[in-house]
């Protein structure tokens, strides 16, 4: 890796990626672009530019990708209905990649030999990040410095730092770590280690503790067009301001929390708890609409796909060709899907009460339990014994 020139950081400000800005201009000789993407994390971003120039940078970009992360990435996912083991909604997984996309295209603007990340060399971060690097740039040169470097501890960090004069945040270490983008915040490591113990409470950000959710229930409405969410309560709004405005509506209700041991790709499992309030809202009102308007076969041919298609995502597999198959085909299932969605929110519930659509296929003079002139209750024999025939014939056979 001596021919390095030049490196885009994945860069957060933070103590990791502040320190691997000047490790890598020290170990490679090289110039580092500094890049931070914001994705909703709602971090202050102002003082990324100089805290990063001044640790060394010869480059900063601060990119807003809050729409494009919405638009192109979890709502594709949320028409798929996407759900990794039964409760993880994805939110880290899918940030991932569209960081990693667009640190490629500025290694390309900047004519860089490299890329770095600070994924630490235990987790699922750095094979979602490297797996996108090497879809998106095949010849592309990574540098991971957790898989590489000396520095073991956030101690030998701290001293690294001070040591370079660099500026790290001097607030109270929390005993967690966590990852905040416009979908979820996700809590990991310290104290949730162990999986008996349970989260504090002033631990929590974006939902308030359902004991403490309002007394009343509220209503909202959810429109969708051919799968994706378009407006609530009859106001259009882009893809990062519903979601951002879901995100307030199921955080006031205490809507969203998890509480999760999941298996990581690299093979060990972990306790992870996740605040994702938007994002249940939105699951359950999708699903509610696709209720009445995608045919049945159609939906089990698709529900079936849900978790190969959700262990893509949390693999790192976003640019891969069966991704792109399986999002063809989820897309083609989401034509009729519109229509709206009326929920109710309440200490931490969120409750479908009624869906309508044009695209409708509910009868209600087929399903009526009245009289009606669409269905011969007698042709229901026929149906009952064509298919009990070979149940019938496993049994006089000795089956």
């Amino acid at each position: 890796m001596s021919d390095i020139k030049k490196v885009v950081l994945a860069y957060s400000g933070g103590l990791d990626t502040s320190v691997i800005l000047k490790w890598l201009i020290e170990t490679y000789d090289c110039e580092v672009v500094a890049f931070s993407a914001d994705i909703g994390q709602e971090e202050e971003l102002a003082e990324i530019e100089p805290k990063a120039r001044a640790t060394g940078a010869s480059a900063v970009y601060i990119d807003d990708l809050r729409e494009e992360f919405v638009a192109d990435y979890v709502f594709p996912a949320f028409r798929a209905n996407a759900i990794y083991e039964g409760q993880y909604l994805l939110g880290t997984s899918l940030a991932r990649p569209l960081i990693a996309k667009r640190q490629i295209e500025i290694a390309e603007a900047e004519g860089a030999d490299a890329v770095s990340h600070g994924a630490t060399g235990k987790g699922n971060d750095q094979v979602r990040f490297e797996l996108s690097y090497l879809a998106l740039k095949p010849d592309v040169k990574i540098i991971a410095p957790w898989r590489v470097w000396d520095l073991r501890s956030r101690t030998a960090l701290m001293d690294f730092a001070k040591k370079h004069g660099i500026e790290v945040p001097t607030t109270v270490s929390k005993p967690y770590s966590t990852d905040r983008n416009l979908l979820h915040i996700s809590y990991e490591g310290g104290i949730l280690e162990d999986p008996w113990t349970p989260p504090q409470e002033d631990m929590f950000t974006m939902t308030v503790s359902p004991r403490q959710a309002p007394d009343e229930p509220e209503e909202v409405e959810i429109a969708f067009e051919r799968g994706d969410p378009v407006s609530i309560n009859g106001e259009s709004m882009s893809p990062a301001t519903l979601l951002a405005t879901l995100n307030r509506l199921g955080g006031r209700h205490g809507i969203g929390r998890a509480d999760i041991v999941e298996n990581r790709f690299v093979g060990m499992k972990s306790r992870g708890v996740y605040e994702t309030p938007g994002g249940t809202i939105l699951r359950a009102a999708h699903m509610a609409i696709e209720s009445i308007t995608m045919d049945r076969e159609v939906m089990h041919l698709r529900d079936s796909l849900i978790p190969r298609y959700s262990e893509a995502i949390y693999y790192g597999f976003w640019f891969s060709p069966e991704m792109k198959v399986m999002q063809h085909m989820i897309d083609q299932t989401q034509q009729n899907v519109s229509g709206v969605v009326r929920l109710e929110l309440y200490k931490g519930n969120c409750r479908v009460t009624g869906r309508k659509s044009d695209s409708s296929l509910y009868s209600q003079d087929f399903a009526t339990f009245e009289d009606d002139s669409v269905y011969s209750h007698k042709d229901a024999e026929g149906f009952i014994r064509l298919n009990a025939l070979r149940l019938r014939l496993n049994t006089l056979l000795g089956g």
